[in-house]
């Protein structure tokens, strides 16, 4: 059991993570923060896609980055704790394949900080799909 938290990059996604640490600590299972990065698709004579190519450095980077978001968020102890898992493929699928393979208690994921009430494409995904509960987090505003 664990708990899932997607993560873009964002400012936005800061609070999703500290959520989801929380949420993990309640309920004593790990964290796993995923982020998807998109290989180059590799497409046949009619214009298809048949694959995709991953550059090492791409999967590099979105470690690196994933590594980086975790700790601003949790700090260097904490971070150290969460599995990380960078992906290649679309945010939503990726988050619910992991969800799904880690038989996730609860998946959390960040509002894109639009003054709007309507969610991102990704939530929208997840929440129509999602094998457990799913909690959406907005940013955090600032102290005042």
């Amino acid at each position: 059991m664990s708990v899932v938290v997607g993560v873009d990059g964002s400012a936005a996604c800061l609070s999703a993570i500290r959520v989801a640490a929380q949420e993990a600590g309640f309920r004593r299972t790990e964290l796993i923060a995923v982020m998807a990065y998109s290989g180059g698709a590799v497409r046949d004579s009619t214009g298809q896609p048949v694959g995709t190519v991953i550059r090492g450095d791409e999967r590099a980077q979105a470690l690196t980055s994933l590594r980086h978001v975790v700790s601003a968020a949790l700090g260097a102890g904490q971070a150290e704790r969460v599995q990380l898992r960078v992906v290649t493929g679309t945010a939503g699928r990726q988050i619910l394949e992991t969800a799904r393979e880690a038989r996730a208690q609860l998946i959390v994921l960040a509002t894109r900080g639009s003054v709007s009430l309507l969610l991102g494409t990704v939530s929208q995904y997840v929440l129509r799909r999602a094998p457990c509960p799913v909690l959406v987090v907005p940013p955090a505003t600032p102290a005042g």
